[in-house]
């Protein structure tokens, strides 16, 4: 457990990193993080946010997707034209390996904390440098997981 004028340390660097980098999404989740910190008797909702976010994130892009569905502007007839070339079936095959992925960084993540800092630096670097976007953390832990289970190196705990 870090101590209180660490976290804000490691906040500060993040938003600094971020405004160089521009990127606008990482500067607001900062800042909303930092007020929720800085406000009194919060630690529970930064909790349940901690615990939960990727879930409401997941929500939130998955609304997002369904719009156009929604909307008439994404039909059946698009659905079977995906079909009709390989970049059709490659994007229905990454969508099967990032969903299982997903639920092997989920369990990696929890099994090994510390893998999250690593992961979270990363995603931040990828955000900020790379014009990424903070949508890695969980894929990043599955084809972390991935990787240390060829390897033969996963965290106690986890099984093949």
């Amino acid at each position: 457990m870090t101590n209180q004028w660490e976290s804000w340390l490691f906040l500060a660097a993040i938003l600094v990193v971020a405004t160089l980098g521009k990127n606008r999404s990482l500067i607001i989740a900062v800042l909303v993080v930092g007020l929720l910190k800085a406000i009194p008797g919060t630690d529970q909702l930064l909790d349940t946010i901690g615990s939960s976010g990727i879930d409401w994130g997941v929500t939130v892009i998955s609304i997002t997707i369904l719009v156009p569905i929604a909307t008439g502007k994404i039909g059946f007839a698009d659905l079977m034209n995906a079909f009709r070339s390989p970049a059709g079936y490659i994007a229905v095959i990454c969508g099967i390996l990032v969903a299982i992925l997903s639920a092997k960084g989920v369990g990696l993540l929890a099994a090994s904390p510390e893998m999250t800092v690593a992961l979270v630096f990363g995603t931040i670097l990828g955000v900020v440098f790379l014009k990424g976007i903070a949508a890695g953390p969980v894929i990043a832990a599955g084809i972390t997981y991935t990787i240390l289970t060829v390897i033969h190196q996963l965290p106690a705990g986890l099984g093949g």
